[in-house]
């Protein structure tokens, strides 16, 4: 499913979630800028690798294919060289590699859902106290993944544990939205209106069910999804805490579709 957009309005301008995806965007160009070597550096550089994390001061090998000449021709061998040494403590690669991503599809796909869930949350916590969540949230993802996947020696990347905390939140803070989506079925692509409960419910699952399939399994490069699980359930407990505290904004209202379109316009409004 991709969400197009959903009904809940923002009263403030969501300018902290405009700077967050701008700085993502602002360092995958330089990541991009250099050679092929020098995006591999800084990936590992300041990628985290949890080996790395969790050795500080050991030095880690990391796996490269490398085409070689061989007698029947050209090949691809594997072989392990030491990773590019960070310039601080590893421990900070957890805030910092939140700001990488590993292609077009990955940046595009991260920055789209934080764009749609993204403005609404920061609207009901307010624009420093969203920030903060929103790195809490990408720190408790790297936490997560940690734990489960110790010993890996592959560069995490990427804003996705962060973005999953944002849409643990949404849920708990907007259970009544919906949301505008591509639903592929079979070859048919079909959009329409589901409810933002059941849209992130089901997204979450995803996550678990993937999570759960990978434990023991053969590491290989892919999505961190410990993270993702970690990064969700941490944005929906920090959400309701901060709900239960009072420490939230008043709901806002929402635009609900009508029954004989299936955009979003605002024909009707109701609180959320």
């Amino acid at each position: 499913m991709i969400p197009l957009r959903d009904n809940i309005p923002s009263r403030t301008f969501p300018f902290v979630n405009y700077s967050l995806i701008a700085t993502c965007v602002v360092v995958f160009l330089a990541q991009i800028a250099g050679s092929t070597s020098a995006q591999s550096e800084m990936i590992e550089q300041y990628g985290m690798i949890p080996q790395r994390v969790l050795n500080p001061g050991e030095q880690v090998l990391v796996e490269e294919r490398v085409p070689v000449q061989t007698p029947r021709g050209l090949a691809v061998v594997e072989r392990k060289r030491p990773a590019a040494e960070t310039p601080f403590n590893p421990w900070l690669t957890l805030l910092t590699s939140m700001f990488l991503h590993g292609g077009w599809l990955h940046l595009i796909g991260n920055l789209w859902f934080l764009h749609i869930f993204g403005d609404n949350v920061e609207d009901r916590l307010g624009h420093f106290p969203y920030l903060l969540f929103y790195l809490g949230c990408g720190l408790a993802a790297a936490l997560c993944h940690l734990l489960f996947n110790h010993n890996s020696t592959l560069p995490t990347v990427g804003a996705s544990g962060a973005i999953a905390g944002v849409m643990g939140a949404y849920l708990l803070l907007y259970p009544r939205a919906m949301v505008l989506s591509i639903v592929p079925i079979f070859v048919l692509i079909q959009i329409i209106v589901i409810p933002a409960p059941v849209f992130l419910v089901l997204w979450f699952l995803l996550q678990f069910f993937q999570g759960t399939m990978s434990i023991g399994a053969v590491e290989a490069g892919g999505v961190a999804w410990w993270a993702h699980i970690g990064g969700f359930a941490a944005g929906f407990a920090v959400a309701a805490l901060l709900q239960m505290s009072g420490a939230t904004r008043p709901k806002v209202e929402q635009v609900l579709p009508d029954s004989d379109h299936i955009g979003m316009h605002p024909y009707r409004r109701r609180y959320s």
